[in-house]
Order: structure tokens, then C-alpha cells, then sequence
């Protein structure tokens, strides 16, 4: 429907990328982005209104992130971004950036969505020496977006 790669490929692209982070010392980040309160705008305005939520969102994302950067449906209304050579202040600049360009977008219906508006939440996660695989990479990142929900959503933390 979005025409992003799906979960699958995600994970075979992460791996690959972890692998060379590790073997030449690189950078490598993560966003993971949830579209806040996504449930209630389907429920409200029903399930076609959501997936051309989720089109716009997705041309956003395109539109904003590098050629070289993989996006991907991480689940039904959540995305997430690899962003090769890229370290956590550069990811964070970029995440921010996402936030404000769908924050500011007209999307219908957004008046009724808890903000007023349609929002995301973003969870921010760099590769460290320290981390092991690629699947605490990915935790991290989900650990960040659980703390942007929990702050009330809108926001990007890390």
C-alpha cells in the first residue's frame, strides 16, 4: 500500500548494515516512528481514510530522509528508518525534522486526533561499541519511541 519495504527486508538490510558499522567502525542510527493515536483517526474516519494517512506520512518520510537511507512498515501504522553513516546528533536532526514536516502537514481529519492534529513519535537509537547485535540496536530504539508516547507523544527521545 505505502510501497515500503516490509519487515522482513528490514531486517535483512539492518543486518547487513550492523555487520559493516562493526567491521569499519562507522556510525549507524535508527527511527523508529509510530503515528500517534492512529487506532481512534481509523475507528473515526474509518480504515481507507488511515491508509491514505499512512501514503502521506510516507511521502514525508521519502521526502525528507536521503536516497542511501532505508524506510521500511515496522507494523501497521509504525515505520522505521536505517540511516548508515549516520551518528546519533545528525539522526536526532533529521528525527526532529520528520516531526515537524508531519506536524505541519494539512492531513484530513487531523482536527478530530487528540492534538489536533496528525502527530508522530519517534524513537532515536545509535549504534555503541558496546551493543552486541542488531536486535539491541532495534530495542533501543523501540525503548526511545516508549518513552516519546509516554511523554505525551509529538516528541522524538532517545
Amino acid at each position: 500500500m505505502t510501497g515500503l519495504y516490509n519487515h522482513r527486508y528490514f531486517l535483512e538490510r539492518i543486518n547487513e548494515e550492523f555487520e559493516r558499522t562493526r567491521r569499519y567502525k562507522r556510525s549507524l542510527s535508527l527511527i523508529m516512528i509510530d503515528v500517534d493515536h492512529f487506532k481512534k483517526y481509523n475507528d473515526t474516519h474509518g480504515h481507507q481514510k488511515g491508509d491514505e494517512i499512512l501514503k502521506r506520512v510516507t511521502k514525508i518520510l521519502k521526502d525528507t530522509v536521503r536516497k542511501s537511507d532505508t524506510i521500511a512498515r515496522y507494523g501497521g501504522e509504525e515505520f522505521i528508518i536505517i540511516f548508515p553513516e549516520t551518528g546519533g546528533k545528525e539522526a536526532l536532526s533529521v528525527a526532529e525534522k520528520l516531526r515537524m514536516e508531519v506536524e505541519a502537514h494539512d492531513f484530513p481529519g487531523g482536527e478530530t486526533q487528540p492534538l489536533g492534529r496528525i502527530t508522530i513519535s519517534q524513537g532515536v537509537a545509535s549504534c555503541k561499541e558496546e551493543l552486541k547485535s542488531f536486535d539491541e540496536l532495534i530495542k533501543n530504539a523501540d525503548n526511545a519511541l516508549y518513552r516519546a508516547k509516554e511523554e505525551g507523544r509529538n516528541r522524538v527521545c532517545t
